[in-house]
């Protein structure tokens, strides 16, 4: 598998998102439903939502408060992704392909892996491989990196330094989820970006990507420059 497929979505109009910042409204055949949005932050802070069209996905848990749940949002001729947990499910199908071939041998990918008290987003054994999988959202030609100051990321940050210099491999990779965004700008002047250099100098290596909707699916896309 190289792709998440989007065959059982169907449209709706977005209405706005609720006090709970999973919840939105949004009208599915005329009908106002609460639905769910898989986002840990209001995205009203980095999108205009309010109006458009967005993809719906059958919600499968059985205990659900919701039918369906927000995919995407419609951006120009395509689609920005909504559900920020796709970047890592791209990134651990491209693994197996030769996007993403720099990484070496990496048949054996485990997710969630604990190292040292470190869950790593992915894992690849056979090179002790850490990935790092970070999703960008944006409007614009390029992506600005981080969006928002977190001490949780400083943190990782702070593991990640401890786990190269133990001889683990890490390679950080961002996803943007507007598919026209051409290249990832990080905020230089910031203590994230100070703790940052420090991971490079130490080894690790950083790339950066878009996906992209075609033909019913998300595909990882092209790699993109970083700045």
């Amino acid at each position: 598998m190289s792709s998440i497929s989007l065959q059982k979505c169907i449209a709706g109009q977005f209405v706005r998102e609720l006090k709970n910042r999973f919840l939105c409204e949004v009208v599915i055949d005329g009908k106002v439903e609460v639905c769910y949005i898989p986002s840990s932050c209001h995205l009203s802070n980095f999108l205009q939502l309010e109006g458009k069209e967005v993809l719906l996905m059958p919600t499968v848990a059985k205990n659900s408060r919701t039918s369906f749940a927000v995919v995407a949002v419609k951006f120009k001729r395509s689609y920005i992704i909504l559900n920020t947990s796709y970047a890592n499910r791209l990134v651990e199908y491209a693994i197996q392909g030769r996007k993403l071939s720099y990484l070496g041998k990496r048949k054996a990918c485990m997710r969630e892996k604990n190292i040292n008290e470190y869950k790593c987003d992915l894992y690849i054994e056979a090179t002790k491989t850490i990935i790092e999988i970070k999703s960008v959202i944006s409007t614009s030609d390029m992506g600005v990196f981080p969006t928002v100051y977190s001490e949780r990321s400083l943190n990782q940050l702070s593991k990640i330094k401890e786990l190269l210099q133990s001889g683990y491999r890490v390679d950080y990779i961002i996803v943007s989820l507007n598919p026209y965004v051409k290249g990832i700008e990080f905020l230089k002047n910031t203590q994230f970006y100070v703790e940052f250099e420090k991971c490079i100098n130490l080894g690790m290596s950083v790339h950066a990507f878009n996906c992209m909707v075609q033909k019913g699916a998300i595909y990882l896309n092209e790699k993109l420059t970083i700045y």
